[in-house]
């Protein structure tokens, strides 16, 4: 009888799937509450209102041009920081760029960053971006009216709420709050800021690309407000001839960093964000197109699409037209905003949430092979609390099973094969805040 007993325990323990996401905690639906359809509304309107944003358009107006959209965009971030007792530090993050398909000659592409910083660790950085540029049908046309107002006022303005949301709080982590230029001249800006981060030699555990919240009437002729798409790369453009070798063999195909980003996004949406579903790509970004999350990921860091989940072709990169009966162009009328709120909280609290757990474990391990259990180490990382292991079969596309394992730096699996599971670590704060899930091995380190 005991035996059995014993039976039946393990099975409960190890076969039925747990909760493997952080606590329920009344601040992050706080922060969901308090995204502001009206204040992304405003912002749009004005970015909309520069007529076009495009790269290489009038840098000297302030009412008409890119040049117009950063500073206002810059007095913006300086004017949360006035409201939070100057919690953020506005710089630009710039370089010239020539001699490109999309920008022959010599032009400034300048990005606009406000910096949040960490009370504990101000060197580990989550990011949020938008894009400040736009476009009409010709990519190389910088005068014609491109109001931009979904593709990317709307990314960009859901980055200035989640800046007026989150430096209402401390964390600490740090969190970036940035519009990027030259995106659509190719992804320019994005490539810039990477390169300086590096460069400064942040600790970027996540940026979070938003492009497109805004429209949730396809040209599929599907209305839906409920469901949001990420897009995230499954290995590492990084990553070695050794490390794919590594990866062959231990697997890691679906668990880089990124992948694992976009797990605990969803993850979010699930515990705070009501009527929202998020749709996990498995691909890099949508079938043969980019986005600023790319360069991101081509420097090594973590890096996602946040994006409605039916776009409309009619109403991005097109001159404001009709033909045929059909209206062209990204205007404000194809914006809803309370839908871009709903993603805007959805970054909010992912920015909130990872800010303030405690970084991801590092040197991630496993061992266990010929043998019926499975060993994880890991070192640990400062703010940490406590750890957790996780697994799941590996069809799953979710972390199905989990323990928390207390204030370790190993923990073995008892009658867990190692070959039949993936597996994965987790920090955790003393308020229950957890991070991402970590893959062992170079495959899934942060």
């Amino acid at each position: 009888m005991n035996l059995i007993r014993t039976a039946v325990l393990l099975l409960l323990i190890y076969a039925m799937p747990v909760a493997v996401s952080s606590a329920d905690d009344p601040r992050l639906h706080e922060i969901a509450a308090s995204a502001s359809a009206e204040r992304l509304r405003q912002d749009i309107t004005t970015l909309a209102g520069f007529g076009t944003r495009h790269t290489l358009s009038d840098t000297n107006s302030d009412t008409r041009g890119i040049g117009a959209a950063r500073r206002w965009l810059k007095a913006e971030f300086e004017r949360i920081s006035a409201d939070c007792g100057g919690c953020l530090e506005v710089i630009e993050v710039s370089d010239i760029v020539s001699g490109t398909a999309r920008i022959p000659d010599s032009a400034e592409v300048v990005n606009i960053v406000a910096i949040q910083r960490g009370t504990r660790n101000p060197n580990r950085f989550v990011v949020m971006s938008g894009d400040i540029d736009s476009r009409v049908s010709d990519i190389m046309n910088s005068t014609d009216d491109a109001p931009g107002a979904n593709d990317n006022a709307s990314g960009l303005a859901g980055t200035l709420e989640a800046a007026r949301i989150l430096s209402q709080y401390e964390f600490p982590g740090s969190i970036i709050y940035t519009g990027l230029s030259g995106e659509e001249q190719g992804l320019n800006g994005g490539a810039i800021l990477a390169t300086y981060a590096r460069d400064q030699n942040w600790h970027v555990q996540a940026v979070i690309n938003n492009d497109m919240i805004g429209n949730i009437r396809g040209i599929n002729g599907v209305i839906d407000n409920t469901t949001a798409r990420v897009f995230s790369e499954g290995t590492r453009y990084v990553e070695t001839e050794d490390e794919a070798r590594l990866r062959r063999f231990q697997g890691g195909e679906v668990d880089s960093a990124s992948r694992n980003l976009a797990r605990y996004i969803d993850q979010m949406a699930d515990l705070y964000i009501p009527n929202l579903d998020v749709m996990m790509i498995y691909r890099l970004d949508r079938f043969g197109r980019g986005g600023h999350h790319r360069p991101f990921n081509e420097a090594g860091f973590p890096a996602v699409r946040i994006m409605e989940t039916n776009e409309n072709y009619n109403w991005q990169h097109q001159d404001i037209r009709v033909e045929n009966g059909i209206a062209y162009g990204d205007v404000l009328e194809h914006v809803d905003f309370d839908y871009a709120a709903k993603l805007t909280a959805l970054n909010a609290v992912t920015l909130a949430s990872m800010a303030w757990a405690p970084a991801p474990p590092r040197n991630v391990s496993i061992s266990g092979q010929v043998s019926p259990h499975t060993t994880l180490s890991w070192d640990k990382v400062e703010g940490a609390a406590a750890y957790r292991v996780h697994w799941r079969l590996t069809t799953e596309p979710q972390w199905t099973h989990a323990r928390t394992v207390g204030d370790v730096s190993e923990f073995t699996l008892q009658n867990v094969v190692i070959d039949n599971y993936f597996f994965g670590v987790s920090s955790i704060s003393e308020d229950g805040i957890q991070s991402p899930v970590v893959f062992p091995g170079p495959a899934g380190a942060f």
